[in-house]
């Protein structure tokens, strides 16, 4: 793990970036704000603001009560069930 001042990371962007992406820990210390975490964004990550989080259960709340929701049938497999699922999306 890496710990650099926030200074360092505005000089050498690139160089830090460039080993998160390689897979190093980095961290950045800022006297006023803090500890960060640099981590890369995979594609396979979700990334959605908090108002989109909350409109997007609400929606699912209203399928459910709507009835539009899968089930597991009796005696399939977790599974089977989640290939189900995702195949009907």
């Amino acid at each position: 793990m890496l710990v650099i001042s926030s200074r360092e990371f505005r000089a050498n962007t690139g160089r830090y970036l460039d080993m998160v992406a390689k897979g190093m820990d980095v961290i950045l210390k800022s006297r006023s704000l803090g500890s960060f975490r640099l981590t890369p964004v995979k594609e396979s990550d979700m990334v959605m603001s908090e108002k989109d989080f909350y409109e997007k259960i609400d929606r699912s709340i209203q399928q459910a009560k709507e009835g539009k929701v899968i089930r597991q049938n009796e005696g399939e497999s977790a599974e089977d069930f989640v290939n189900r699922m995702l195949c009907t999306e």
